[in-house]
């Protein structure tokens, strides 16, 4: 299987900017296998709620979540991006995804208006 990835919104470039270069090796392999492999273990990928999933990485201790969506199964939609401190899953984060996937999905049916 071969996913196409993009992003939206720009969150996502705003997230891979402040990591150092080690880290976001580490995130561009992640991304590899999510691009490449059917299924991946729930050590790296989770469902989190409303079909928004978090990409789950970790490096020197440190450990970054990364939200995004498939669409039509093939294109992986990549979102927010944040360094995870506590063992749960930030609340406010998982709001902040579900709310750019809403944001998402209203400009995909505004750009199919117009064709």
């Amino acid at each position: 299987m071969k996913r196409t990835i993009i992003t939206f919104g720009g969150y996502f470039e705003e997230f891979i900017s402040i990591l150092t270069e080690k880290e976001r090796i580490k995130v561009d392999y992640l991304l590899t296998l999510l691009r490449s492999q059917d299924r991946l273990p729930v050590k790296f990928i989770k469902l989190i709620r409303e079909s928004v999933y978090e990409l789950r990485i970790e490096y020197n201790s440190n450990i970054y979540r990364i939200f995004f969506i498939f669409d039509n199964d093939k294109i992986v939609v990549l979102f927010n991006g944040f360094q995870k401190k506590t063992q749960k899953t930030p609340q406010n984060e998982i709001e902040k995804a579900i709310k750019i996937k809403n944001e998402y999905y209203e400009y995909k049916r505004q750009q199919n208006k117009e064709l």
